[in-house]
């Protein structure tokens, strides 16, 4: 039986409809997976972001502990510039 061009036409158009339909399907079982890969993304911005805030804690403690030092520093070489004592004795 030879196929006339009716009958190729026909077998082309459900050809093509069906790669569509199995095309779109699949595409609807992504969304679980697009959900997932999303909450990760949050869960890994949520971490981000607390580590960028300890990061900015951990900075400003050590600001402040380098001008204590400073301080310190001051009042070291002060002592240090000073006169000897001498003992008693």
């Amino acid at each position: 039986m030879f196929l006339t061009k009716q009958h190729r036409a026909v077998v082309r158009t459900l050809g093509v409809a069906l790669v569509a339909t199995l095309g779109l399907s699949a595409c609807a079982t992504y969304d679980d997976e697009f959900a997932a890969v999303n909450s990760r993304l949050d869960q890994i911005d949520t971490r981000v972001q607390s580590a960028a805030q300890s990061a900015e804690s951990a900075n400003q403690s050590a600001q402040r502990a380098n001008q204590r030092l400073d301080q310190l520093e001051g009042r070291v070489q002060q002592l240090e510039r000073a006169p000897g004592r001498r003992p008693r004795g």
